[in-house]
């Protein structure tokens, strides 16, 4: 690798916590042309997190980011976000862009374009309707898949459909961008940030901010049953999106988050503790999933045993209990309906778990190293 493509691999790993190793094991030159589509929307992304860019700027800057890819000089230097390296040296991102074969660069600069338009839009409006938290979403993280899924075909390691089912691609990322949201609620609320639609919170309480108060752990907990109910509703999805695939790479770069989030919301599903702290999976678990998540038949029964311990979990006087009931029923049937549900403990030959071993540690000590250096920061 040149340089400016080390230079950009360094900021990927300092950057993700979750996704580095995934698409460092990623083959071929789709491994280059993700981890840019990557850079760059997490420079987009950057720009909206950015509470001290000043509206009258932020919207002209989102709307017009995918045209800064063409800007070998374009940088920005006022940034405050944690991640600001990568709009301090976007130069060397572009370049590393304008160096992807056209077909990578349409991708990433259709989907930079249609997610700047969509944060714009969502900058100056709350998620006020289910119908909205989707498209909020859409914007966000199905735009992701979508945009990935046109890349695993441009590389042809995938077929055409995988590329053109825009639906299941944007069910992928629908379910990893509610899990986020479910998850983050307390850290959201601490930052003044609000993604809970007010369809469905507003059953709960008169506030968002209302749930956090120990008086109304019950009808918090409801509420986020409600939501966790609503997402799990983009696992049919998931499972024929995944059903697809043929390259082992891409299969485990799609199919880990996927398992981490059914994971993730088994923790949350009537967990008073998601307001009070934060809940997360253990990392023993985060790594017994990625080692496991190798093929379709594994992803089954990792879905099913999640959806299993949702449902023992089920309070019957939760409002939204019969509907949770009856996704999981759907869940259930799907993930049976290959046959009899294999054991996961086999699925791997020896050269794949080798491979996800390594992402495994990797993926670790990434974590780790990014939590000493929130910790050393905090104590600042």
């Amino acid at each position: 690798m040149n340089v400016s493509l080390q230079t950009c691999y360094r900021y990927l790993n300092e950057t993700s916590r979750s996704f580095a190793a995934v698409i460092q094991a990623l083959d071929g030159e789709l491994r280059h042309a993700v981890c840019i589509f990557y850079l760059v929307l997490r420079a987009l992304d950057t720009v909206e997190d950015d509470m001290t860019i000043a509206l009258e700027m932020k919207i002209p800057m989102l709307h017009n980011f995918h045209t800064y890819l063409y800007q070998p000089d374009w940088k920005y230097m006022d940034s405050k976000e944690k991640d600001k390296q990568v709009l301090e040296d976007f130069p060397t991102i572009s370049l590393e862009f304008r160096n992807l074969a056209f077909i990578y660069q349409e991708v990433i600069a259709d989907i930079c374009h249609k997610m700047g338009v969509g944060m714009a839009e969502f900058l100056e409006k709350k998620v006020e309707t289910l119908q909205e938290w989707n498209k909020y979403c859409h914007y966000v993280a199905g735009l992701v898949g979508i945009g990935l899924s046109r890349l695993f075909s441009a590389s042809e390691l995938e077929d055409p459909i995988v590329g053109l089912d825009t639906n299941l691609s944007n069910s992928m990322g629908l379910f990893l961008q509610k899990t986020n949201i479910i998850r983050d609620y307390l850290e959201d609320q601490m930052d003044g940030r609000e993604f809970w639609p007010r369809e469905v919170w507003s059953k709960y309480g008169k506030k968002l901010s209302d749930l956090v108060n120990p008086d109304n752990i019950v009808p918090a907990v409801q509420c986020m049953n409600e939501l966790i109910t609503n997402a799990l509703h983009h696992v049919p999805d998931v499972l024929t999106y995944l059903s697809r695939l043929k390259n082992q790479s891409v299969f485990n770069f799609c199919a880990i988050p996927q398992v981490m989030a059914i994971a993730t919301l088994a923790a949350c599903y009537n967990n008073q503790q998601v307001f009070k702290s934060v809940v997360k999976i253990r990392k023993g678990q985060a790594v017994t999933l990625m080692m496991d998540a190798t093929n379709i038949q594994a992803v089954r029964a990792i879905m099913y045993q999640y959806v299993e311990e949702i449902y023992q979990k089920i309070p019957l006087t939760d409002p939204s209990s019969g509907q949770t009931q009856h996704i999981i029923v759907s869940i259930r049937n799907l993930s049976l309906s290959e046959g009899t549900l294999s054991s996961r403990s086999h699925f791997s030959p020896i050269y794949l778990s080798c491979a996800m071993l390594l992402a495994a540690i990797s993926w670790q000590y990434l974590s780790a190293m990014s939590q000493v250096s929130e910790e050393v920061h905090s104590r600042q």
